[in-house]
């Protein structure tokens, strides 16, 4: 079986994650599974979060990207991060200036998350034909804080934070500047462009995390549908949400329904799904601390994952390939 373009599917990934049923170390207390992203070691006092994440959507501010995208990661788990390891894999041919450029987007997003770059590899070599960032990045939270995204319980309320597809928007106003430019306007894409400096959840993650919480998930990869699908999955619980109350940017659907996507397949880092017993509070802290936050729906006893348009009643299915790589294959043919 041949393997589309973006993350390995979910029931594939399952199966080969029962390799590792047989926990071997009594300091590990969280165990790789799908929709999991952060692991959690007890080495006495704190404990110690760590998660890893890769670029490969984007060409344009991978580094920037890069940091804030695996300390969300730690974010959702109520973590604090603290230090950050890049390896960068270059194509051959890649100028000094190239990998300078990086590191500068690496320190800029190292410095707005208050963690410090301590370490990594840089290499350039002929398996990549594009720059390829790995960053791992290292976290603390008090013993009884950890936050998992199987913890939602039926009944909970499910917040949305701020807007889908932030991510993708940027990726893809930086992927089809010119053919947007023609179509909107150079403003309406640098407008988008700026959204970069919206994509980090890390706030709203340890405010959600302090104020209590049954689940979080930063939502990237397959978007706030496949994120939600992954909530329930890993909670074993089924939900329902209102795809009205899902707030998009207006900038984000000119874009999609520009290059026929769907805003909420998209790959989406700068919102983060929380899921709570009184959305209410939580609702009522975040938008004090000026963070957008939506309540978006309710986890059910049930199984399915459902979303509710109108009178219509859509199933959430296992997520597929990103929306982004469906408009990366457009270049060329717009």
């Amino acid at each position: 079986m041949n393997l589309n373009i973006g993350k390995i599917p979910n029931n594939i990934l399952e199966k080969l994650l029962k390799m590792y049923d047989s926990p071997k170390r009594n300091e590990v207390i969280s165990r790789p599974a799908v929709g999991e992203d952060c692991a959690a070691l007890d080495l006495g006092g704190d404990l110690c979060v760590v998660t890893t994440d890769p670029i490969t959507g984007s060409d344009d501010e991978t580094g920037f990207l890069g940091v804030n995208i695996a300390c969300n990661d730690l974010a959702s788990a109520g973590a604090e991060p603290l230090g950050i390891m890049v390896t960068i894999l270059a194509p051959v041919g890649t100028g000094t200036d190239e990998i300078e450029n990086i590191m500068k987007q690496l320190k800029k997003a190292s410095e707005i998350v208050n963690a410090d770059i301590i370490g990594g590899h840089t290499e350039i070599t002929d398996a990549v034909n594009r720059m390829v960032l790995s960053v791992t990045a290292i976290g603390k939270v008090k013993k009884g804080k950890l936050v998992t995204t199987r913890g939602a319980k039926p009944g909970d309320d499910i917040i949305l934070t701020n807007y889908a597809a932030t991510e993708g928007t940027v990726i893809l106003s930086y992927y089809f500047e010119e053919e947007l430019k023609r179509e909107f306007g150079n403003d309406f894409v640098e407008e988008s462009k700026k959204l970069l400096t919206s994509i980090s959840v890390v706030r709203e993650g340890l405010l959600a995390a302090n104020y209590g919480v049954t689940s979080m998930h930063d939502v990237t990869e397959g978007g706030v549908l496949g994120a939600l699908w992954e909530v329930g999955n890993a909670s074993g619980y089924g939900l329902e949400v209102d795809i009205n109350r899902i707030p998009i940017l207006e900038h984000t659907r000119r874009i999609c329904n520009f290059l026929n996507i769907d805003p909420l397949k998209l790959i989406s880092s700068g919102c983060m799904l929380i899921t709570t017993p009184n959305g209410s509070g939580l609702l009522k802290l975040l938008h004090e601390n000026n963070i957008k936050a939506s309540i978006i729906g309710k986890i059910t006893f049930g199984k399915e994952y459902i979303v509710k348009d109108g009178d219509k009643c859509i199933k959430i299915d296992v997520p597929e390939s990103d929306e982004l790589y469906k408009a990366r294959g457009m270049k060329g043919l717009i």
